[in-house]
């Protein structure tokens, strides 16, 4: 059966807690989806976690959709979520709904996700009305970096609060299906879950939102960069692959690999 998102409101009215990973690519989409993990976001996280970059910015549609095309290969049962990357929904909405409508039509997403809260209802409500589902994203913006001078918690004193929930309220509003919380204290991400009929999905917001949401990266420990202090280490992948890389190579080395033919398989 394949995830819609209608099973998200649905978790919500039941409130039944659900994960979401990420994955960029066909391999590692059929392993999230044999984990069963119902909904993958492709995320332009990838810019880091795939490119070497050191902030989601230098993304391109382009990027975005030769991987969410991959992701959609590798988990068709999955509901699958790519991310607008940088510049290409703040210039106008016709353009926003163009390239939302392209990581559709062309990269197979089932829907897209976009930073921003009161500022992007409108462009929200414009791609929505193109029949394209969207997740909204407000806290801790990436794309936003530079504005936001780093990557600090966001809603941090009252008024941080009240511009959280109005901008997710704001979201709600304009149709999205459900928002991400990232990066915010756990008293504000429980108030805008309380607040809003959606699903809220926790990114760093503590135990109280309807799902959450993780790198896959970083739970693996595959990327090690940088791992966010809220992200619980569930494997050393990384430390075992390359364990498993000295060993080719030291029989390779010591002629262990590739092994000689038995002998009497020999002429």
């Amino acid at each position: 059966m394949s995830i819609t998102v209608r099973h998200l409101a649905e978790w919500k009215a039941k409130r039944e807690r659900f994960s979401m990973l990420t994955a960029y690519d066909y391999s590692l989409a059929q392993w999230v989806a044999k984990a069963g993990i119902p909904v993958i976001l492709v995320g332009d996280s990838l810019g880091q976690v795939m490119l070497g970059h050191s902030s989601t910015l230098p993304v391109t549609m382009e990027d975005m959709l030769r991987h969410t095309a991959a992701v959609v290969r590798g988990a068709p049962q999955c509901l699958v979520i790519a991310d607008l990357p940088f510049l290409s929904y703040q210039i106008s909405r016709e353009e926003a709904v163009r390239n939302a409508g392209r990581l559709v039509q062309t990269g197979g997403a089932q829907g897209v996700k976009l930073e921003g809260g009161e500022d992007m209802a409108d462009t929200v409500a414009a791609i929505i009305r193109a029949d394209i589902p969207v997740m909204g994203h407000v806290g801790l913006t990436p794309q936003a970096v530079h504005q936001l001078g780093g990557y600090q918690t966001q809603a941090t004193d009252e008024a941080g609060e009240r511009q959280l929930l109005a901008d997710a309220r704001a979201l709600e509003a304009a149709g999205v299906f459900a928002v991400v919380l990232e990066k915010v204290p756990a008293r504000a991400a429980a108030q805008v879950t309380a607040a809003l009929s959606i699903p809220t999905i926790g990114c760093g917001a503590g135990p109280d939102c309807d799902g959450q949401v993780l790198v896959t990266h970083d739970i693996l420990g595959l990327f090690g960069d940088f791992t966010p202090p809220f992200a619980k280490r569930y494997a050393e992948l990384g430390q075992a692959a390359a364990e498993a890389m000295k060993a080719f190579d030291q029989d390779v080395q010591s002629g262990r690999f590739p092994a000689k033919k038995d002998k009497q398989h020999d002429g």
